[in-house]
């Protein structure tokens, strides 16, 4: 179905927030994507920019620590 496909395409896609949020608070991912789903229902998408805020928070971080094997990597 054409739902599944984009569902696996978001999955194989995304920026794993709700799995990198739900490791840190030890939650299964499941769980976080519903409360974002439902959220976002109640505040009419505001926490799908909270999503994205944090998507891009996370890849920030990831972006500077990840680690350099020289001095000539910066």
């Amino acid at each position: 179905m054409i739902v599944n496909g984009i569902r696996h395409f978001f999955e194989r896609n995304g920026f794993d927030v709700s799995s990198r949020l739900a490791d840190r608070l030890g939650m299964r991912a499941v769980n976080v994507r519903l409360f974002f789903i439902y959220i976002s229902f109640v505040t009419v998408g505001l926490s799908f920019g909270l999503y994205l805020i944090i998507a891009f928070l996370l890849r920030l971080k990831d972006m500077i620590y990840t680690k350099r094997t020289s001095v000539f990597d910066l």
